[in-house]
Parts: structure tokens; C-alpha cells; sequence
């Protein structure tokens, strides 16, 4: 039984291997799916003297975008958050992570605009660690009891839109 140890511990491990390798790296589990956003307060982007609080969307569907102007991803998105007609009533709030502002304004003059309608300041990350965030871009769905109700890892893509995004919101939208 002992000549068959090693090879019973490496047939194991060839299995967890193979399970790992098939699962989908964007789909991260989110330990604050249904769970209340984190408190912040921010400095906003454009207007440095007014801060952006999560409490400036209470009883409102929103969406927090995670992005920075160093991101390569975060470029791919962006001409699709421009375009992006979002249903009546739905804010996207973008959270600036770990960025230089005057970087961060300049990008967005450079990328064609700003889709945003507020954008939070997180400059040394605390936010983004609150929030569980791998990475940039990442993004959030957040209902009007102000839970997050879905989280996106990576960029958005006209698919992910269509067929998640757009229905996900539909759904917290008809919930009261």
C-alpha cells in the first residue's frame, strides 16, 4: 500500500488541477453579494471639495464602475460605457482606484468623455479592499436597499451588456 501512496496523492492531485483549470477566472465569488455596500466617503473626481458618499444613492438602483487611468482593460470598456444607454433612473458611479486625479481627468478627456455621473476618488484603495476588488475593472450592481446584488470582474463587453448586466438591472429595478 505504500508503494501506491505518491501515486494516489498525485492522481488527487491531477484532478484539483483539472478542476481549477476548468473553471472561469472572471466568475470570483463575492463574499458581499446580498450584503450592504461598504460605507465610504470620497473626494469626487471633478469636484474635489464635495465628497461622494454611498448614501448619495439611497433608494436608487446604481452601478459602481471600478477603474483607473493605468489600466489596459479599463480602455477596452470604456468607448462601451460612453455608448451605453442605461435605463431611466440607474447612476453609474465610477470609483477611481489607486490613481493620480489629474491622470485620471486627463484619461478620460483623452478616452472621449466621461460616462459617469459621479466619480469617487479611492486613492489609496481602502475602498477597494472593502469591496473585495481583485482588480481593475471590476463592476457592481448595488438595488435601492442599497445590497449588492451582482459584481462583473474585467472588463464589460457588449455580451456581458446584453445577456447579464442589462437583465440584472431590469430586475432590480422592478423590485421596490
Amino acid at each position: 500500500m505504500k508503494r501506491w501512496l505518491p501515486l494516489i496523492l498525485f492522481a488527487g492531485l491531477l484532478v484539483l488541477l483539472g478542476l481549477g483549470l476548468g473553471m472561469n477566472p472572471r466568475d470570483l465569488p463575492s463574499a458581499l453579494v446580498g450584503k450592504p455596500i461598504p460605507q465610504f466617503a470620497l473626494p469626487d473626481l471633478m469636484q474635489a471639495q464635495k465628497q461622494v458618499t454611498e448614501q448619495d444613492f439611497k433608494n436608487r438602483v446604481w452601478v459602481l464602475n471600478v477603474w483607473a487611468s493605468w489600466c489596459v482593460s479599463c480602455q477596452a470598456e470604456h468607448d462601451l460605457l460612453l455608448k451605453w444607454q442605461r435605463p431611466e433612473g440607474v447612476d453609474l458611479v465610477g470609483l477611481n482606484y489607486k490613481d493620480d486625479s489629474r491622470a485620471a481627468r486627463a484619461w478620460l478627456v483623452d478616452m472621449g468623455g466621461n460616462p459617469y455621473d459621479r466619480i469617487a476618488v479611492d486613492l489609496n484603495g481602502l475602498v477597494g479592499i472593502d469591496l473585495g476588488v481583485y482588480g481593475v475593472p471590476e463592476t457592481f450592481i448595488i438595488n435601492r436597499q442599497g445590497e449588492i446584488v451582482e459584481r462583473f470582474t474585467g472588463a464589460l463587453t457588449e455580451e456581458t451588456l446584453e445577456k447579464k448586466l442589462k437583465p440584472m438591472l431590469a430586475k432590480a429595478l422592478a423590485t421596490p
